[in-house]
């Protein structure tokens, strides 16, 4: 499959996309760390709610923001990638007002938690570094929050500090990005969007291993 555009294009938007939202990159860093407080203080009962009402924020933001204002005159198909955004924020803005009861963002036995705060911090900080390092620029490039790619690792993150059967309706999407975010990676070579592949295998992983270990009837 060709991509209708080049690598020099790609990260052109996101130089744009940057200068145009700036300082917008700090308050979902803000953002991102208020939800990540809230579960490790394990003292807020609104916490689900929290987190949920974040991420629906983040989701929103990059649906509309990036890909529907622009990333899709560079790319029509990012018109379908908004929708699939928008959804997922409005599937997280349905569970912060009305979670189901059993679902808990928490740090639990497990090796959940521990693969989960390894990808939040892999989205918040080393994702920056691995494109700085790549010589992309701090600013010319996907960030925390305010791109697909490290929102959704981010994302994957969280969704691997909650428990409850209910956790599968939100992760579809996610893994369907994380299919499509490594598709383009490995075509644009953007190294650090590797770890996307990494987080929805692990994902995938974690449902299908609680899904075993549950009862059936």
């Amino acid at each position: 499959m060709n991509l209708p555009f080049g690598v020099e294009q790609f990260f052109a938007v996101f130089t744009a996309y940057n200068r145009a939202i700036w300082p917008f990159q700090i308050v979902a860093y803000a953002l991102g760390a208020f939800a990540v407080g809230a579960i490790l203080s394990g003292r807020s009962p609104a916490r689900e709610r929290i987190v949920f009402t974040v991420l629906s924020l983040l989701w929103a933001w990059n649906g509309v923001a990036y890909q529907l204002l622009f990333f899709s005159p560079l790319n029509p198909v990012a018109r379908v990638f908004a929708g699939l955004f928008v959804a997922q924020a409005a599937l997280f803005a349905v569970y912060a007002v009305i979670a189901p009861p059993e679902l808990r963002f928490e740090l639990r036995a497990g090796w959940q938690p521990i693969a989960g705060l390894a990808l939040i911090l892999y989205s918040a900080l080393v994702y920056e570094i691995l494109g700085i390092a790549a010589g992309h620029g701090l600013m010319n490039g996907p960030l925390f929050g305010v791109a697909p790619c490290p929102s959704t690792i981010f994302t994957i993150g969280l969704l691997l500090l909650l428990g409850g059967r209910s956790v599968v309706p939100l992760s579809v999407i996610p893994v369907i990005w994380a299919l499509i975010g490594t598709g383009a990676a490995l075509m644009l070579q953007v190294r650090e969007d590797f770890g996307l592949a990494m987080a929805g295998l692990i994902l995938i992983i974690s449902l299908t291993s609680d899904w075993l270990r549950r009862p059936q009837s």
